[in-house]
């Protein structure tokens, strides 16, 4: 999150036909109010990112987004939103403010009717407002970041609100349990000593948002210690996904971890497993890979020398003579069908990779042991329009996807159907620069009621967390 990303192109024409052929570019125009519309270029069959989900309707969105007279957040006529929390605000716990910088989330059912959402703080030691620390739920005093959880009633009215884990870093994104509960990635690795920590950091933690002192603050070091980003469970079992947003080369590496206890529910990634990275043979950099549809039989697991990191970090580690595969930007990471799906949200050539590109999204087929490339986006004409930098995913409650806008510019949530039809959900008001040079806070955490009737979604600064309602179909 919060990175520098690669601009896509703005155009105001209407689409071309569409084709089915797999390897087709396809340029889908989001429709807007004003004068400017974004648009998303792409080459790739994008059904194939709705493997194992509900079959969409077909709609292409729910018209141009009405201007918020609030200044907040515009929304398609009919739908309106409710502001659950804001940072500064007091939690209802009353264990402090609000913390600052609202990222990844998720969902979950509650009794009667009631929702849960798990919240990140992507809070670094110089954040504005950190997680308050409580009394066994904080890892170490020194971490500004951890999670908060929400308790709503039916009707989106804020029951509760309190700390579900406190003294960890730069908690990023992360990714849902089968047995429900959450876990939040740290996208740093710090060590003790370092910015003032007095642990290590660079690690996975559970939490439980009905009750985080059942899970605590416990530090899940078997699943390994890099700058994680999101994480993915096969259902059938248990094997997690991992990826690895790291900043500089070499870039980070693709993972599965292999627990001791698979689906054992809450608390049994404690007890451990085997971490192993991907290695694609004959492909040092995923970015050198441009032709979608392209597959790679025999993918290979290799094992992590050192998943602690202890003296070295992870992707420099020695992973033998065949080496290991890299890729820079591995961000968002979920489960569909019988496959794992992972994005590589850019990859310059100046900065380290093996040839450029605007965003990759990458299928593996862990039965046949194969390796896709699924989607790639871009190239924009111009990097400075908006309609950029997809980052954040879930699955809509009509069989389509919602993506997090994270990038420069005015910034957006994006619906996408199976047919590939990319439209704007919602679009931001908050500008966090100046009348000057304006700056819009990204969005983050995009996830659904398990009823599929509102729509959760974070403003990353100023922290904001909104609930929207409306039609879904």
């Amino acid at each position: 999150m919060s990175s520098e990303t690669s601009r896509l192109t703005e155009e105001s024409s209407r689409p071309t036909e569409e084709t089915s052929r797999p390897t087709a570019t396809r340029r889908q125009v989001l429709a807007g109010s004003g004068a400017a519309v974004a648009s998303i270029a792409f080459a790739g069959a994008f059904s194939e990112l709705f493997a194992g989900t509900a079959a969409a309707r077909g709609h292409s969105g729910y018209g141009p987004l009405v201007p918020d007279p609030d200044g907040l957040l515009d929304l398609p006529k009919g739908f309106r939103y409710r502001v659950l929390s804001r940072e500064g605000d007091q939690l209802r716990s009353g264990e402090g403010p609000v913390p600052s910088n609202h990222d990844g989330m998720a969902a979950f059912a509650g009794r009667h009717g009631h929702v849960r959402l798990v919240r990140n703080h992507e809070n670094r030691v110089t954040a504005k407002r950190p997680v308050p620390t409580v009394e066994g739920l904080t890892y170490d005093p020194m971490g500004k970041g951890g999670c908060t959880a929400l308790e709503l009633d039916g009707r989106n009215n804020v029951l509760g609100e309190r700390v579900a884990i406190a003294g960890t870093a730069v908690n990023c994104a992360g990714g849902r349990t089968p047995w429900n509960t959450w876990l939040t990635c740290e996208e740093t690795e710090d060590r003790a000593g370092t910015n003032g920590y007095t642990k290590d950091h660079g690690f996975i933690f559970e939490v439980d948002g009905a009750d985080p002192h059942r899970t605590g603050a416990v530090p899940l070091t078997a699943m390994g210690r890099f700058q994680h980003e999101a994480i993915a469970i096969d259902p059938k079992n248990g094997i997690v996904y991992e990826t690895e947003d790291a900043f500089e080369k070499p870039f980070g590496l693709f993972y599965r971890f292999l627990p001791d206890k698979p689906l054992g529910g809450t608390g049994s990634l404690r007890a451990g497993g085997h971490l192993e990275a991907m290695r694609v043979p004959g492909v040092a950099d995923l970015s050198m890979v441009q032709e979608t549809g392209a597959s790679f039989e025999g993918i290979e697991w290799v094992p992590v020398p050192d998943p602690l990191a202890a003296g070295t970090p992870i992707r420099f580690q020695d992973f033998g003579p065949k080496g290991i595969t890299h890729a820079q930007k591995l961000e968002g990471c979920y489960w569909g069908g019988s496959s794992v799906y992972f994005v590589s949200s850019f990859a310059h050539s100046a900065e380290g990779s093996a040839a450029d590109h605007y965003g990759q999204v990458w299928r593996y087929e862990p039965k046949r042991r194969r390796l896709t490339l699924v989607i790639v986006f871009g190239p924009g004409t111009d990097v400075q329009l908006p309609g950029e930098s997809p980052d954040n995913i879930c699955l809509a409650a009509d069989g389509g996807l919602m993506v997090c806008e994270d990038g420069g510019g005015a910034q957006h949530v994006f619906g996408l159907t199976r047919r590939g039809e990319v439209y704007p959900m919602a679009r931001g008001r908050q500008n966090i620069g100046t009348p000057e040079e304006p700056e819009w806070g990204e969005f983050a955490g995009v996830t659904f009621a398990p009823d599929g009737g509102t729509m959760y979604v974070n403003c990353y600064t100023p922290g904001t967390t909104f609930a929207v309602t409306g039609p879904w179909r």
